[in-house]
């Protein structure tokens, strides 16, 4: 099903919104808004109110293209939209995401959602594409980051070929995951006082398992789940899974 009839403008802010209760935040990735949460936004819609704002990735200037200013923009969003008591759950960059904004806001955050999130240490697939007009190179390369190569489907293969194959949306791609890498938050970690829950792929090679073992031993109140056969983005791949997980966990950590 298309969310597209769900988008909303306001300003310089485009969002998904849909439902209504307990708010949680959904901070995508670098490849893939909106269709890799697609599962996650159809099912907890029903019973919370669901919020995917659309980052600029690639519409800021090159210069302030990283990670800090991403979670400035999300900050503002929050600010924008009179946002708190939220979760916020975030996949790869957008669990970066919600970390430093979880940091810098507390007072608006009541708990966060990290899966496959970057923070700690990650394996930069996205170094570069030397062969990128390539697509069966270039789906090898996708591929790598599910533990089953058909999820890397023609449709994930063709939205990823036509970001890096746009210079000024590759050369942003490329700052922001050296911008991931080079902020580290494990200092960070100890100073996190709401709930989190890591929902983490047992075969994930970008954002390795004991990335999560970290990050559940160093954020003081965590929990960690295990998704086993899955990679790295374990509401794509295992998508039932995924939602039991989260939904016995909200459940728990919102009423």
């Amino acid at each position: 099903m298309s969310h597209e009839q769900y988008i909303k403008k306001d300003g310089e802010f485009e969002y998904l919104e849909k439902g209504e209760g307990h708010t949680i935040v959904i901070l995508h990735g670098l490849f893939g808004a909106l269709s890799n949460f697609a599962d996650v936004i159809d099912t907890f819609s029903e019973k919370y109110r669901v919020i995917v704002p659309l980052m600029p990735l690639y519409e800021m200037p090159l210069l302030k293209t990283s990670v800090g200013s991403m979670a400035k923009f999300i900050q503002k969003f929050l600010k924008h939209k009179n946002l708190s008591n939220v979760t916020l759950l975030g996949n790869s960059l957008g669990g970066h995401i919600a970390l430093v904004c979880a940091l810098e806001m507390p007072e608006r955050v009541h708990s966060m959602v990290l899966t496959g999130s970057s923070g700690l240490y990650e394996n930069a697939l996205g170094g570069s594409f030397p062969r990128r007009e390539d697509k069966e190179y270039l789906r090898e390369k996708i591929a790598v980051t599910f533990y089953d190569p058909a999820v890397a489907t023609d449709e994930v293969v063709d939205a990823v070929f036509d970001i890096i194959n746009d210079r000024t949306k590759l050369i942003r791609i490329l700052a922001l995951a050296k911008s991931a890498i080079r902020h580290n938050m494990a200092k960070d970690l100890e100073n996190f006082k709401m709930p989190a829950c890591l929902i983490w792929g047992k075969n994930d090679v970008v954002t390795p398992p004991e990335v999560a073992e970290e990050f559940h031993a160093k954020l003081p109140d965590s929990e960690l789940h295990w998704i086993y056969k899955c990679g790295h983005a374990a509401m794509m791949e295992h998508p039932m899974e995924f939602n039991k997980l989260l939904d016995d966990w909200l459940s728990r950590h919102t009423n």
